[in-house]
């Protein structure tokens, strides 16, 4: 499918020595800003505390972050946990507060927004309740349990194994099916859009959670499939485009692909775009973490990647085994690539 077809490459490679220069300022900023100012890590990799309350209706997620924002929690993660009723709260560490008393207070409050008092339960020796009008529990506390800093270490080291397993399964794939320079170039294109996601996450402090770690591999998957259409083309134009020199065969294999690049990225940033603005607190920085990768994957797709691959010096004899010649055609022809 197409929505509209170039009849005229678009020299994109002439532009790829400036545009790469703005790539590496932009890819030192972020390094510089991750050793500066380092990420912003939630509770599940510094450790805190976790809080499960059941309310007999269902249960309104912002009154809740307003009543705790209201005790001096800056970055606390409500969610629902299993219904609508039930909610998990993840509160950081404070210092010289236990895990105990952070609960309690949180529990107080949330009991006092809901028009109940925190009262001491007879049947259990040192716990509280919450009641209300009628001897009626608005709301009960489930479980309230610490998590570890070691946890989060743990946590933090899975993270980046997997991260490195995703980028050596690439590059193993790509140098299978490809070229060794298309997986080098693949491959630094890939990390250029993971760095900036993080630039971003360490410039402006944003939450850096276990769901957005998720959506930067998801990232790294998704930059990949473009770079591996593009590259597709350039080794399809390698053979039937015989009298065309790199450059030439680079521009065309990116213009080619052009209306599939804006059909399927488009697509997809619609789908992030609305949880991103209608996904509530939750899927904020998930949705926030993808936006970016995909704009910025969509562009180290075109020009890093390729223009990397370029400049490696990727020829027709990298891709081409001995065989049969092929005739140049026009890009346009249905008929092109046919063996003479």
């Amino acid at each position: 499918m197409e929505f509209f077809k170039i009849r005229h490459d678009i020299p994109f490679m002439r532009h790829a020595l400036v545009l790469n220069v703005i790539s590496l300022l932009t890819f030192l900023a972020a390094v510089f800003f991750l050793v500066t100012r380092g990420l912003h890590l939630s509770v599940e990799f510094t450790g805190g505390t976790l809080v499960e309350v059941s309310y007999t209706q269902s249960a309104d997620l912002e009154a809740i972050r307003g009543g705790i924002a209201r005790l001096g929690y800056q970055d606390v993660q409500v969610q629902n946990f299993g219904t609508a009723r039930d909610v998990l709260i993840r509160l950081p560490v404070q210092k010289g507060v236990s895990s105990a008393q952070q609960s309690e207070k949180v529990i107080q409050a949330l009991c006092v927004d809901v028009g109940g008092t925190l009262q001491a339960d007879p049947s259990q020796s040192g716990k509280k309740i919450c009641k209300a009008a009628a001897d009626v529990e608005p709301l009960t506390l489930r479980r309230s349990e610490f998590v570890g800093p070691q946890v989060g270490d743990e946590l933090a080291l899975d993270g980046l194994k997997a991260l490195a397993f995703v980028v050596g399964g690439i590059m193993i794939y790509l140098a299978l099916r490809f070229e060794w320079k298309f997986a080098v170039a693949a491959i630094i294109a890939n990390l250029h859009d993971v760095i900036i996601i993080l630039g971003f996450f360490a410039f402006f402090q944003w939450e850096f959670s276990l769901p957005v770690l998720a959506a930067v591999l998801a990232v790294l998957g998704y930059s990949v499939n473009e770079s591996v259409v593009i590259f597709d083309r350039i080794r399809e134009n390698f053979r039937r485009l015989r009298k065309m020199d790199t450059v030439g065969i680079i521009d065309n294999a990116i213009t080619s692909t052009i209306s599939r690049t804006i059909i399927t990225h488009g697509s997809t940033q619609i789908m992030v775009l609305s949880m991103l603005l209608f996904g509530g607190p939750t899927l904020h920085y998930f949705a926030l973490a993808l936006t970016i990768g995909i704009l910025f994957g969509i562009y180290s797709s075109v020009f890093v990647a390729a223009a990397i691959a370029m400049w490696l010096g990727v020829k027709r004899e990298d891709l081409i085994k001995s065989g049969g010649a092929k005739r140049e055609t026009d890009p346009n022809d249905p008929n092109a690539g046919a063996v003479v």
